[in-house]
C-alpha cells in the first residue's frame, strides 16, 4: 500500500504566504520560503507553493522564487500560477521545481497539458483544479476561483487524465478555509474515475478530517494550509494519528 502523502500549501500573494476562507479574506502567514523550510524539516511528504494571483493579474510566476525554494528544501516541490507555455514550465523546472500545476491555462488550452506530458513526462504535470457545487453539480472555476466556467468537474479531471495529467490537485470551494473536513464525497468520485493521484484540497480542521479523507474520500494525499501555518496542527502528530488509525504513512 503506498504511503498517503501530507502536503502544506503556501498561496503566495507579492511574495508572502496568505491564507483566506472560500478564496477570499486573505490574511498573511509569513515568509514562503521560511515556511517551505520549516515543514521539510517538520515532516512533511512535499509542498506546494502557488502564486494565486498570477493568472489574474496576468503576471508570470516567478523563477527566482523557485530558485529560492530549491535551495532551502530537501523535499519535492511544486509550483503553480500564470504557466501558460513550455517555456515557462521549462524555466521554472530548470530553476528546481520538481513539478509544476496548471490550472486557468488548461482549462482555456486544453492541449497545453499534452504538450507538458510530451515534453518533461506526465509526473512533472499536476492539473489543478478548483470546483464549487452549484445548484447539484461540481462546477469548474478560473482565475483563483474568479471566473465560472461551464465545465463540470468530473468530465474535467477525466479529460486530463486522458491527455497525459500524471496527477489532479481538487480544491472544494465550498470548503476552502472553512475547517469543517473535506469533500469526502466528490473526492471518493474523482479518486475513482481516475488512476492518476489525488490530492484533496479544502476543508482541513482537525486529525481526524485527514482520516476521513484517506478512507472515505480515497485520496491519495491531503494538502492544507492555515492548520500548518498557524501551528494548529504538527505534521508529525498528525502523521501518527493517521498511522494509529491505519493508514500508510511515512515517519
Amino acid at each position: 500500500m503506498l504511503a498517503k502523502r501530507i502536503i502544506p500549501c503556501l498561496d503566495i500573494k507579492d511574495g508572502r504566504t496568505v491564507k483566506g476562507v472560500n478564496f477570499v479574506n486573505l490574511i498573511d502567514a509569513g515568509d514562503p520560503v521560511e515556511l517551505g523550510a520549516l515543514y521539510s524539516e517538520k515532516g512533511a511528504d512535499e509542498l506546494v507553493f502557488l502564486d494565486i494571483t498570477a493568472t489574474h493579474e496576468k503576471r508570470k510566476t516567478l523563477s527566482a522564487l523557485a530558485r529560492k525554494i530549491a535551495g532551502n528544501l530537501n523535499i519535492p516541490f511544486t509550483i503553480g500560477g500564470g504557466i501558460a507555455s513550455v517555456e515557462d514550465v521549462e524555466i521554472l523546472l530548470e530553476s528546481g521545481a520538481d513539478k509544476i500545476s496548471i490550472n486557468s491555462a488548461a482549462v482555456r488550452n486544453p492541449n497545453l497539458i499534452e504538450q507538458l506530458a510530451k515534453n518533461f513526462g506526465s509526473q512533472f504535470v499536476v492539473v489543478a483544479v478548483d470546483a464549487k457545487y452549484i445548484d447539484g453539480e461540481w462546477i469548474v472555476f478560473l482565475s483563483g476561483g474568479r471566473k465560472q466556467t461551464e465545465l463540470r468537474l468530473l468530465d474535467w479531471v477525466k479529460e486530463s487524465e486522458e491527455r497525459g495529467a500524471g496527477e489532479i490537485l481538487f480544491t472544494s470551494m465550498n470548503h476552502d478555509g472553512t475547517k469543517g473536513g473535506f469533500a469526502n464525497d466528490i473526492t471518493a468520485q474523482v479518486s475513482d474515475l481516475v488512476s492518476i493521484p489525488v490530492i484533496a484540497s479544502g476543508g482541513a480542521g482537525n486529525m481526524d478530517h485527514f482520516v476521513d479523507v484517506f478512507t472515505q474520500g480515497k485520496a491519495d494525499a491531503g494538502l492544507a494550509a492555515s492548520i500548518f501555518h498557524f501551528r494548529e496542527i504538527e505534521i508529525m502528530d498528525l502523521k501518527r494519528h493517521l498511522k494509529d488509525n491505519g493508514i500508510a504513512v511515512r515517519l
